[in-house]
């Protein structure tokens, strides 16, 4: 799972702000995450992430877009989502947010399944909704959070409404210029 968020816990702002990431972000934060991302076999998010990254990433000329533009995609959905329809010849990258796995199965269920499979590891990004339901499965083994240096004072949160404690185990931590700190955690504990 990857995440950023604020200092006091928060992936954005009441309305779903989120412009305060690229303040606090530096070229070296970026190329960290940029590294991070590449190695994902696997994308996976909301239907409403979704909807939203398919028109950015396609035009976008962003060093993350070679990735999610190619990278094969699995969209969760409970509402009978048909997908994103490329038209007439599309180009790769509209070809790939096209091919992208629909699954509306039990959420827990999907996830073991995926992880299941051959090959390169899932990575879940995306809106604090589908991340909090992630988190409740239980089944997140590695959470990538940049703790970005603003307090918000208010926002959406993915770790409230949890019913138990659940220890982590750092793995690894990194700061950066700006003062933006990454953590990895491994959910599981040896």
């Amino acid at each position: 799972m990857k995440m950023s968020m604020s200092l006091d816990g928060f992936v954005s702002g009441l309305n779903g702000e989120m412009d305060w990431i690229f303040k606090t972000g530096d070229a070296e934060s970026k190329a960290w995450a940029l590294s991070q991302f590449s190695e994902a076999g696997m994308i996976i998010m909301g239907r409403k992430s979704f909807d939203g990254m398919v028109p950015y990433w396609l035009t976008s000329t962003d060093a993350f877009a070679e990735h999610m533009n190619s990278i094969p995609k699995a969209v969760f959905t409970q509402k009978g989502y048909k997908g994103y329809d490329p038209g007439p010849n599309p180009s790769p990258a509209a070809a790939s947010w096209a091919d992208a796995r629909i699954l509306s199965g039990d959420l827990a269920e999907e996830i073991a399944k995926l992880k299941a499979e051959e090959g390169k590891p899932v990575s879940a990004i995306g809106g604090a909704e589908f991340m909090r339901n992630l988190i409740a499965t239980g089944l997140v083994d590695e959470f990538y959070l940049a703790i970005h240096p603003i307090i918000l004072g208010a926002g959406i949160p993915i770790f409230n409404g949890s019913t138990i404690p659940k220890y982590l185990k750092l793995l690894e931590a990194k700061v950066f210029p700006n003062g933006t700190v990454a953590h990895i955690y491994s959910s599981v504990i040896q």
